[in-house]
């Protein structure tokens, strides 16, 4: 007869423990386990398959309390030691400098409510996970809202670092009513995207709202409206504008959570993201900052390729703006392209690459097979648009520049990189002698982001262009306020510039003040 497991009861292998009371036992033998080692046990089985980090056991184990390592090294010694009996040797691995990971037979779980049946469990996976729930609708509206969220979860399947619930287990949810964190219990996500569609006569009205589902703290939301005409290509208009901005928020949202972590206990997806905000700054102080995180990482995983693509992006900040060293351009087209080696399905490690060969290399077209390679894997990659535009704003293709600027800012009207869109819009206006629509894109790159140097220098070209001298000497004041040891040609032989660009510019910068 099958014994009846308490509730909250892990099995695995011969083993069943207590969730409630750390009890465990094997084929129905008790084993000596004390308390301390039934909370690791408990978090490793919970996360089975994934690393725990040192920081999250210790944490487990012994709540608000200041231990040595050596403790949770002799309590994962012993919880080895209560296991071997049921054939347990082996089934906690360490991960060196990490932490580590239950790799013994499969987890499930007995829920409180259960029956005699085992209910596996749905164990939230490191990486950041995602539910996209079938968007509410009215009657007529049926086929367009399942359409769109399959390709909202098709589109962030192919985001490589996001992990995506399958439609046919996100779709038992229709027609109930959803508790985010009931979701995130019963799918095993961190975050669950739900909506609304509501048509009508030609209008049709799309809600959508991303939340925290151990919180339930809303994320990100937004309003769609738009007039009915080729029903396909509205799907698709709003599935690509809700992937597009769903990524940036996912990340913000991430860098958030890990912000909160110990350093010393993070892994190497943690350590990128850490790290990601001082590269998105653009400056080469931030960069000081976000390379010994990035070196950590690949330390960890050496064929980690947004690491490396972040490692170039960082060098290259480096290299423009804090003295044109060699030694930083060439590690930005050695992380360029290790990236592209390491990375050839990872939308934004391509993204980053191409912008560093663009930028450092000097390589318009290879940078370009990078940001094509990138959309063709994701179509929904703001910075993929974005980063283009820049390098076709300095390249003198004026227009490519703008169109690619306004796709990404239509994407991610709030990314981290929207100062740089600015800036290529500003460049591709210039190059064109509109100098009024130069100056109106440059305001907002410096609203975006004014502590980056570039935003100042578009601002003073175009001012100095339109002849309001004294405002372009105060910007050009703010440039070397940043970035000493800016001159116009070292500028423009960093990136290259197109002539008949730099001879525009360069007029515009030095009747500005700013040093040849």
């Amino acid at each position: 007869m099958t014994q009846r497991l308490p509730p909250g009861t892990y099995r695995f292998g011969s083993f069943a423990l207590d969730a409630e009371t750390g009890a465990l036992s094997c084929e129905g033998v008790p084993s000596l386990l004390g308390q301390r080692g039934a909370a690791l046990l408990r978090l490793l089985l919970e996360r089975a398959a994934s690393p725990v980090s040192k920081d999250a056991l210790i944490d487990a184990a012994w709540p608000g309390l200041a231990v040595e390592e050596s403790n949770l090294t002799v309590q994962i010694a012993a919880l080895r030691r209560a296991l071997e009996p049921g054939g347990g040797r082996g089934w906690i691995e360490t991960l060196p400098r990490r932490g580590y990971r239950y790799i013994g037979p499969p987890v499930t779980r007995i829920g409180a409510n259960a029956d005699e049946a085992d209910h596996a469990a749905l164990l939230v996976p490191e990486k950041p996970s995602i539910a996209v729930l079938p968007f509410e609708h009215s009657g007529e509206a049926a086929w367009f809202a399942d359409g769109m969220v399959d390709d909202i979860i098709t589109g962030l399947s192919r985001i490589r670092w996001l992990f995506v619930i399958a439609r046919n287990s996100s779709f038992v949810w229709r027609g109930r009513t959803a508790d985010v964190k009931q979701v995130g219990r019963d799918l095993g996500v961190r975050y669950v995207l739900q909506g609304t569609v509501r048509r009508a006569d030609d209008r049709v009205r799309i809600n959508a709202q991303l939340a925290d589902a151990a919180s339930g703290a809303q994320i990100w939301a937004e309003r769609y409206d738009r007039t009915v005409g080729d029903i396909f290509a509205l799907q698709d208009e709003i599935a690509l504008a809700v992937m597009g901005a769903i990524e940036p928020s996912l990340r913000r949202a991430e860098v958030d959570r890990i912000g909160r972590k110990r350093t010393d206990s993070l892994d190497a997806y943690e350590l990128v993201l850490r790290a990601q905000p001082d590269v998105d700054s653009g400056m080469p102080d931030r960069a000081a900052l976000a390379l010994p995180q990035l070196q950590r990482a690949l330390a960890f995983d050496p064929a980690y390729a947004l690491a490396h693509g972040l490692a170039a992006m960082s060098y290259h900040n480096r290299f423009l703006r804090a003295g044109l060293k060699e030694e930083d351009r060439l590690a930005s087209v050695r992380h360029a392209r290790l990236a592209i080696e390491h990375g050839r399905d990872d939308a934004m490690a391509l993204t980053f690459a191409g912008f560093s060969l663009g930028m450092d290399a000097h390589d318009r077209q290879a940078a370009f097979a990078a940001f094509e390679a990138a959309l063709a894997l994701s179509p929904s990659t703001a910075l993929a648009w974005i980063l283009g535009s820049v390098v076709a704003g300095w390249v003198g293709e004026a227009e490519r520049a703008i169109d690619w600027s306004e796709r990404g800012l239509r994407l991610s009207p709030f990314d981290p990189w929207a100062f740089a869109a600015y800036d290529a819009q500003a460049l591709g206006h210039f190059c064109r002698d509109r100098h009024a629509e130069a100056a109106r894109a440059a305001y907002k790159s410096n609203l975006a982001n004014p502590a980056h140097s570039i935003t100042w220098v578009q601002l003073a070209a175009s001012l100095a262009a339109l002849g309001r001298l004294k405002e372009a000497r105060a910007a050009a004041a703010c440039v070397l306020e940043l970035q000493p040891t800016f001159r116009i040609s070292g500028q423009f032989a960093g990136v290259a510039c197109a002539p008949e660009l730099a001879a525009k510019l360069g007029k515009a910068l030095r009747a500005a003040g700013l040093p040849e």
